[in-house]
């Protein structure tokens, strides 16, 4: 089955995966963050180059996130991001907008009494 079964990231959904997991983190490079998020989503997401790039693009443009770049763990030039002032902001904005949605969405999906 494979890759079927692996959730569509909404860019929303997934600008604050990128923020929280910044904030968990610290600096990372793109391939670190990508691993990380489909670590913590139990592997039902899968992210590419092609989706997580655009991702961190968004993001910094937005000032969200700052890069830089360093030498990851093999000796190879990367770009790493962190998480701006601005971006701590966010999180928190993002967070109650989540909530509110879920909350939402938890009564469509309870059964109807």
């Amino acid at each position: 089955m494979g890759g079927e079964n692996k959730a569509d990231v909404l860019q929303g959904t997934l600008d604050l995966m990128v923020l929280k997991t910044l904030e968990s983190m610290g600096p990372a490079h793109g391939y670190g963050i990508a691993r990380r998020i489909e670590q913590v989503s139990s592997d039902s997401l899968s992210l590419n180059q092609g989706t997580i790039y655009p991702a961190l693009l968004r993001l910094q443009q937005r000032g969200w996130i700052n890069s830089e770049w360093g030498v990851s763990e093999n000796n190879r030039r990367a770009k790493y991001y962190s998480l701006s002032r601005l971006g701590k902001k966010q999180i928190d904005k993002e967070t109650e907008n989540w909530e509110r949605i879920a909350a939402t969405m938890a009564r469509f999906l309870a059964p109807a009494r």
